[in-house]
């Protein structure tokens, strides 16, 4: 389905009044912008909550997140902002909010805001824990694949893609394709950095609707004793050509028992600022994939240590976090199975979470909204949440057994690319993490939310 004519002339209003706004003062830029979503959105309300918490906080100019958004008006190409607030605001948070909601009606199951796509399971690292690292060159989506798979999701709104690997820019050449080929989607992908060279920002530059998100473990000894020596010297350098080029870019941090501190330490936090970042996702170490260390799990103080952390320097630092984990009470619980997002991977299974290799549904056979709709699908819609308190969000890490019972009710099946994983089996090398955090989380839930069920 194709736009319709109200949603052209919408778009076309909007993009004006962008446009307009993109040659401003940034100040008097935030300002413009404020004033036009609130406008635009009075009669909906699509994103009214998202539209109080803006006003919140870009409401002080001397706030971290006054500086942040100015400083996409210093660091950053004008037609690449242009071209992401286009995609961000107008089609993927708008007009595809809009979609999203009509489809959900339609279709009755939880429609994406974005989709997590592998379009290799090639990766040039061997990083330890990672189970992309032994799969191997195996298996790539096809080009035709890809390009099927965003056309179908546009048609239901969703209109925001990350890409995941393997190393996604094995696939360089078609991952520029595709952003040619779908300019009002955004596309982003977590990447190890080592492939991205002078020419590969000039693509990016021309294209404007690619954002990476760069893998950090801290810094040099962390990085290069997970991935490898000399790393770490080609991640900065990556992060130096994209600013450079006065391009976006962000940090996708994996925090473990091992580097946790240097993860949540302010010095980490001031070298990504000062290295440009604007954004750095948070995840925490899943021991996937049979023989995948446990160790490497971080214990409930870790973790605690980290939930703390993030919040202090959301206060004070100009760049936007998210932890995948520690954040569920800001999204009500776990975002997977299609809730906001899934997971495709390289094999085309349709698997609910990045970190959750089980299908019962591959895109090769079905349609997107038809592995939406599979069982286990509607397992995760029908259970979600998974507890109410929303800082145990994880059906895996959090809830143990909950994702074997969602994973036998389906009949779904492992996906894993070089050795099949029994669920329970994964559930038990989780369970010890998910009863040594549930005190901790009930502590830190009965203090932000006095009164409310754990």
């Amino acid at each position: 389905m194709k736009n319709t004519l109200k949603e052209n002339a919408e778009a076309l209003a909007m993009k004006t009044v962008l446009s307009y706004i993109n040659g401003k003062d940034p100040d008097e830029a935030i300002e413009k912008v404020l004033s036009w979503v609130d406008k635009f959105d009075e009669k909906e309300g699509t994103v009214a909550k998202q539209r109080k918490l803006i006003h919140q906080v870009l409401g002080d100019k001397n706030s971290n997140w006054y500086k942040l958004v100015t400083s996409f008006w210093t660091d950053i190409d004008p037609e690449v902002r242009q071209r992401t607030f286009e995609n961000f605001i107008i089609n993927a948070t708008i007009l595809g909010g809009r979609r999203k909601k009509e489809a959900r009606e339609k279709y009755g199951c939880n429609i994406p805001w974005t989709i997590l796509l592998d379009p290799t399971s090639a990766c040039n690292l061997h990083c330890v824990g990672c189970w992309a690292a032994e799969y191997g060159n195996k298996l790539n989506l096809s080009y035709e694949t890809l390009d099927s798979i965003i056309n179908q999701a546009n048609e239901i709104g969703t209109r925001m893609f990350l890409y995941t690997g393997g190393e996604p820019l094995v696939r360089k050449a078609d991952i520029i394709k595709l952003c040619e080929a779908h300019p009002d989607s955004q596309f982003m992908a977590f990447t190890n950095g080592t492939l991205i060279d002078d020419k590969f920002a000039e693509d990016m530059l021309r294209v404007k609707n690619f954002v990476p998100a760069i893998s950090v473990e801290g810094f040099g000894e962390a990085t290069d004793s997970r991935r490898g020596h000399g790393t770490y010297d080609k991640v900065v350098q990556a992060m130096e050509i994209l600013r450079k080029h006065k391009l976006p870019f962000g940090v996708s941090c994996c925090y473990t028992h091992q580097n946790y501190k240097v993860i949540g330490s302010e010095e980490y936090f001031d070298w990504m600022v000062n290295m440009g970042a604007k954004f750095a996702w948070f995840f925490t170490y899943m021991p996937v994939g049979v023989g995948a260390p446990t160790d490497l799990m971080a214990r409930a103080e870790d973790r605690e240590y980290m939930y703390h952390k993030i919040r202090e320097y959301r206060h004070t630092k100009p760049i936007f976090t998210m932890d995948f984990w520690n954040d569920g009470e800001y999204v009500n619980g776990c975002i997977a199975g299609g809730r906001f997002y899934l997971h495709i991977n390289a094999n085309g299974d349709c698997e609910p979470c990045a970190f959750i290799h089980y299908s019962d549904t591959n895109i090769h056979d079905h349609s997107l909204i038809e592995a939406l709709q599979s069982p286990l699908f509607q397992q995760y819609a029908q259970h979600q949440p998974f507890s109410p308190n929303y800082l145990r969000p994880c059906p895996l890490l959090d809830n143990n057994g909950a994702l074997a019972e969602m994973v036998h009710a389906s009949g779904a099946e492992s996906t894993d690319l070089s050795a099949k994983e029994n669920v329970d089996e994964l559930c038990g090398k989780c369970k010890a993490a998910a009863e040594n955090w549930k005190p901790v989380a009930d502590e830190l839930w009965h203090k932000s939310h006095p009164g409310e069920p754990v």
